[in-house]
């Protein structure tokens, strides 16, 4: 479990840092280039490559999410056994007193 946390945490910081960063550096002028463009132009390369990172870090975090083992993480089976019993009573052929779940059977 610690190793899915500090997972969600690495992504998190990233989706924070890397846009702030990618917008400091253009309107700071450090990268290359950055000078030659309108402010308008700054502007929206600036935002769109911002927006793009934060989009690359989600697609990196679910492929390693989808690469976690299957079998690594099992369900409490008391936690299983009262979700069951749970869903039985709400589906037992209890009659309802609503007026609405009425009207749609």
């Amino acid at each position: 479990m610690a190793g899915v946390m500090q997972k969600f945490l690495v992504a998190s910081m990233f989706m924070w840092m890397l846009p702030i960063a990618i917008l400091y550096g253009f309107n700071n002028d450090l990268l290359p280039g950055s000078t030659t463009l309108s402010p308008h132009s700054l502007t929206l390369l600036s935002g769109f490559l911002a927006v793009v990172s934060v989009n690359v870090v989600i697609v990196f975090y679910i492929c390693l999410a989808l690469k976690e083992p299957v079998d690594k993480h099992k369900p409490d089976a008391s936690f299983v056994a009262e979700a069951k019993d749970s869903v039985k009573k709400l589906t037992s052929a209890v009659p309802s007193t609503d007026p609405a779940l009425k009207k749609q059977e």
